[in-house]
């Protein structure tokens, strides 16, 4: 129970600091910009807008909390991505050890081993392989079947968490659209408020509102589509090599085609008739 208890926690572990890890980064960039801008000089603060104010703050509550969900959306986003791209490499999928230690089982014809072996290896080529191993028994089309059965489900469920990428690459801009929608009603029920003669500084806030929530709403999108369509890509090259490795692997269960019976020059020519014997 104890032992299952760590495997647990260090699953957890490995699937959420990828995604913490960029968050607390963001802080403490965030926390160093505001301290840096407190301890500035009073004129220089007011004559410059600093990078913090500019990007990460705004003075209306709603349009705040619309910039800060869109930075934590892009921060996970980047850490998912992150993720995805370490546990898909080749040497994860495709380790060279397991296919060299198969090649030897089967060479030296230790089924049951290779098998065994199969069976406890957690990476793409092994599953697959262990797949088409245990229909030995029912022949090279039912082990060939087998492998192609279970490279799509394989397939499927590798695919399933990247689509993540996906949905985060639409909803970023979408949220920006909202921020943008929002600033720019703040900004007009200023206008409106004001005869038609506003406040240039209560004017830029609604205005400043809209484009930063923009802005991150392609931070957003920009890296987490570019990251889906390229760790996307490589799944499907990297699985598509392993099927061919994997009915590689299990070339010597293929039976050999029935060979035409060969044909010699004497077989070939045509046997004489015998002639019937003349009657006296």
């Amino acid at each position: 129970m104890q032992s299952r208890f760590f495997v647990l926690r260090r699953s957890w572990t490995r699937r959420v600091l990828p995604v913490l890890i960029p968050c607390f980064l963001l802080a403490a960039l965030a926390s160093a910009a505001l301290a840096q801008e407190q301890q500035a000089e009073p004129v220089r603060a007011q004559a410059a807008t600093s990078w913090f104010q500019m990007f990460l703050w705004c003075d209306d509550f709603i349009g705040l909390m619309m910039i800060w969900v869109i930075v934590l959306l892009s921060a996970i986003g980047v850490g998912f991505a992150l993720k995805l791209a370490i546990d898909h490499r080749r040497t994860v999928l495709l380790p060279e050890d397991t296919q060299r230690e198969l090649e030897r089982m089967l060479t030296e014809k230790r089924y049951r081993e290779a098998i065994e072996f199969a069976n406890s290896d957690p990476s793409y080529l092994g599953k697959v392989v262990s797949s088409g191993l245990n229909e030995a028994a029912n022949g090279y089309t039912a082990m060939e079947r087998a492998i192609e059965e279970a490279g799509d489900a394989e397939v499927t469920r590798m695919l399933r968490p990247v689509e993540y990428l996906n949905v985060i690459g639409s909803v970023g801009p979408m949220l920006g659209l909202f921020g943008t929608v929002y600033g720019m009603i703040v900004a007009f029920n200023e206008l409106v408020a004001s005869g038609g003669k506003p406040d240039p500084a209560e004017l830029a806030g609604g205005v400043s509102a809209a484009l930063v929530t923009t802005f991150w709403g392609l931070i957003v999108a920009i890296p987490a589509i570019s990251s889906y369509s390229l760790i996307r890509n490589k799944i499907d090259e990297l699985t598509t090599e392993g099927l061919v490795i994997a009915e590689g692997l299990i070339s010597p269960f293929k039976p050999a085609g029935r060979r035409p019976a060969p044909t010699t020059a004497a077989a070939a020519r045509p046997r004489a008739t015998p002639k019937p014997a003349e009657e006296g």
